[in-house]
Order: C-alpha cells, then sequence, then structure tokens
C-alpha cells in the first residue's frame, strides 16, 4: 500500500527536477511540513509523507518505539522497505535526478534509517531535532555517508530527545559518518526556527 503524499511542485520542472522528501515527527501528518516549501528553494519538488504508524492519541509516526528515540528495530526496518518501495514507483523518483530527505524528530531517525540502508540512493539528508536508530540493524560504521552532504540541526533547548542520545548522534555524525557535515545548533527547544529554514535554504541552494 503506498503511502499518502502531499507534493508542491515547481511551476516550471522538467524530468531533472530535484525532490526533497519531507518526513514528520511523531503525532503529526503530511500537512506537518508541506508549507516550508514555500520558503525553501523553488526550483525543487517537494513530496510530505505520512507516517505508516497511527497513534491512539491523533496524528501518525513512522515506527513503534520503547520511548523517545528508542525505536523497535522491526518496525523501523518495515518503513525503510515501504517508502524505498515508493520511492521506486515509476514517476515519483528518476535515477540520476537528485534526492534529498528532510526529517524532523522521529522523521529525523527515518531520515537517517533510509539514508544509512543506502547513501548512494540520495543526494543529501537534512537531519534536524532527533536522533539516528543506532540500535535497530542500520549500518553505522565508520565512513557510512563517506561524502554525502549532510545539513544536522538541533536545539540547544530541546528536552524531547534524550541528551545521551543527541551527544551519540552529533558525535557519529561529526567525527565517523565521513558525511560532509554542516552542523547547527539554535537557541530553541523541540522545533524548527525561522533562521534555521534560512539555513536550511541556503544548504540546498548550494547543492
Amino acid at each position: 500500500m503506498e503511502p499518502i503524499v502531499l507534493w508542491r511542485r515547481p511551476a516550471k520542472r522538467g524530468p531533472r527536477t530535484p525532490l526533497v522528501v519531507l518526513l514528520h515527527g511523531r503525532g503529526a501528518d503530511e500537512h506537518d511540513l508541506i508549507d516550508l516549501s514555500n520558503v525553501l528553494p523553488k526550483a525543487f519538488g517537494y513530496a510530505s509523507v505520512r507516517g505508516f504508524v497511527e497513534m491512539p492519541e491523533g496524528g501518525y509516526t513512522w515506527f513503534e518505539n520503547r520511548g523517545p528515540a528508542r525505536p523497535i528495530a522491526a518496525s523501523v526496518r518495515n518503513s525503510v522497505a515501504r517508502l524505498r518501495t515508493w520511492l521506486d514507483t515509476p514517476g515519483v523518483t528518476v535515477p540520476g535526478v537528485p534526492l534529498y530527505l528532510l526529517g524532523f524528530s522521529a522523521g529525523m531517525m527515518m531520515a537517517g534509517a533510509l539514508v544509512l540502508d543506502d547513501p548512494a540512493r540520495f543526494s543529501g539528508a537534512v537531519l534536524l531535532s532527533g536522533a539516528l536508530a543506532f540500535d535497530a540493524g542500520i549500518p553505522t560504521g565508520a565512513g557510512r555517508l563517506d561524502g554525502l552532504p549532510v545539513f544536522h540541526g538541533h536545539g540547544t533547548l530541546d528536552e524531547m530527545i534524550p541528551r545521551e542520545l543527541a551527544i551519540r548522534t552529533s558525535a557519529y555524525l561529526e567525527k565517523e559518518s565521513g558525511a560532509e557535515l554542516s552542523s547547527r545548533r539554535y537557541p530553541i527547544a523541540h522545533s524548527i526556527s525561522h533562521r534555521e529554514i534560512g539555513d536550511i535554504a541556503a544548504w540546498l541552494e548550494a547543492r
């Protein structure tokens, strides 16, 4: 079953228009991040995807978990497989055309899992206010993201993501992953600031 997706495509687009896939956080849905397309570069297409796990209290997420940023491995694997199948659907992506991921919170963990699972598939990733799925069977060896452009943003006042996981994530991205990393810290809690959006826009423009 294909995911529910909101699309925003540029008025002037062609077969090589780059695509940014937006992955929302826990308890949100496909509407949560789509308005970023209004302030991010107009030359890109944007696809905001609804998470596969419906939450009893409302909204959706990407995987079952044992607590914040502590996913159940089989659930992460299932969502990675479903998203990859969707990306392989004719008309969604085109081989050789730039493909980026942008994930917030649980969506960052999902984006990280996708890019770590198959780094060659993606042109870059924007990872915001979350952690990587270190204990979910996702490859996190040294040099796994060698040369891949990655923007990593996190709030210094964020109390949602366990501190030890945020530190471990930053250390891996900075010292082990091999990514071409742009790491930024903002004086915010668990959110995305206007300044951060501006930095993301500039980062995408530079690609």
